[in-house]
């Protein structure tokens, strides 16, 4: 490892969660792509499948800043292990109900229950927040070292899920996504030591983390760049099938994935300096320019080097986002923050993979490449019209009320 990564990884338990982190995202790149396979193949309806992952994108687009917001108030271990286990039965009856051909609705009651997923990387990013409070060049790389962690999750997240359903049987994806859910979120809030202090709620003071003008851009944008990722899955899956080739779109999906992947890893290695919301805007407006080719994509190889390519703004688009939700958010709800902008991408998902599934069923799968590319669009208008409000600090206007909040936390740990 470079040496800013070593030196990030000094840190007592900071392998070992990072490590949990791991396991416990696999079923984010794993779980929506492994429905519409599942589905796909069960019923060969495209629109039924996007449906049903956007309906898994919502419901942890309303359910994720709630778990936060308590993980914030009560501690980790407490919150995370028991939603944990509600999530893994509703996966379980979403599965069972799709082997038997259960009515459709049964299908979405159990999709809403396992939408209900925490945001562990959420959980893992605010342990790093925790131990390099006040060191924005360490900061700046674990956050950097938690994106390339997110991009090897969706490099091999969807090999997993659509290979094992093709090769195995349709349930097998999302089956396994609910194993690694189970074991990441259990070995994570095993981990005590590193567990950052829960702030009672007498502490939070101000209501929601979203009353922060800077994270309403920034999660108004994630929308939009969710529909992209959503958007991209479905057609992706769609294009290789009609191309004959369907086990195929894990291997396209993998390299935009390996795209952000290794430009998360370089971004993570420099020290930059200036106005991090210019360093977001321009990476938004790059993701959107980079959809432009896939319209152009006659064929897989030709698909998966423009994929490559438009993966490549992905990873330090989202450090900057992760710095930028920590300086615009008080420290008591960085987690509910961080998830919020989870939110934003969940709730984008569901629209861009549902969008899709239906222009893939009425005009095919090369069609269905409008949809990111109309997202992306999206994404840069929001991103120009609000991007000044993340030019200066935070304006939650809250941040002395934190710190002192903090400091006697902190005198707390330490003793």
């Amino acid at each position: 490892m470079p040496s800013p990564y070593r030196a990030i990884f000094s840190a007592p338990g900071s392998r070992e969660f990072s490590a949990a982190g791991f396991f416990g995202r696999m079923p984010l790149s794993m779980m929506g792509i492994g429905v519409v396979t599942m589905i796909s193949q069960l019923t060969g309806r495209y629109g039924l499948a996007g449906a049903l992952s956007a309906t898994l994108a919502m419901s942890a687009a309303v359910c994720g800043p709630q778990v936060s917001r308590l993980v914030d108030r009560y501690g980790q271990r407490r919150v995370l292990r028991p939603v944990t286990l509600v999530a893994v039965a509703a996966v379980a009856g979403l599965l069972i109900c799709a082997q038997q051909g259960a009515p459709e609705w049964t299908l979405f009651v159990f999709s809403v229950g396992a939408g209900c997923v925490p945001s562990v990387g959420s959980m893992v990013r605010s342990r790093w927040a925790a131990i390099y409070r006040g060191s924005s060049r360490d900061l700046h790389t674990a956050y950097a070292w938690e994106s390339i962690v997110d991009e090897v999750c969706f490099i091999f997240g969807p090999i997993i899920s659509i290979g094992l359903s093709t090769a195995w049987f349709p349930e097998a994806g999302p089956l396994i996504a609910a194993g690694f859910l189970l074991v990441g979120v259990f070995w994570l809030t095993a981990q005590r030591a590193t567990e950052p202090v829960p702030h009672p709620k007498s502490q939070h003071t101000g209501g929601s983390a979203l009353r922060s003008r800077g994270l309403q851009v920034l999660v108004a944008t994630f929308v939009a760049t969710g529909a992209i990722f959503g958007g991209v899955d479905v057609v992706t899956v769609a294009f290789a099938e009609e191309r004959g080739h369907k086990a195929a779109a894990s291997l396209v999906l993998a390299v935009y994935a390996l795209g952000s992947c290794l430009a998360g890893a370089v971004f993570g290695l420099l020290h930059l300096k200036g106005n991090p919301g210019s360093r977001w805007l321009l990476g938004v407006c790059a993701m959107a320019v980079s959809m432009i080719p896939l319209l152009l994509a006659g064929n897989l190889p030709l698909l998966a080097v423009a994929l490559f390519v438009a993966g490549l703004a992905i990873a330090p688009t989202m450090v900057t986002t992760m710095a930028l939700v920590e300086a615009h958010v008080p420290r008591t709800k960085l987690t509910e923050g961080m998830t919020w902008t989870s939110t934003g991408l969940a709730v984008g998902i569901a629209l861009g993979s549902s969008a899709a599934g239906w222009v893939v069923d009425a005009a095919g799968a090369k069609a269905g490449y409008a949809v990111p590319v109309v997202a992306g669009a999206l994404a840069a208008a929001v991103a120009v019209l609000g991007h000044r409000r993340l030019a200066g600090p935070a304006a939650t206007g809250r941040r002395g009320e934190d710190d002192r909040h903090l400091r006697t936390d902190d005198d707390e740990r330490v003793a």
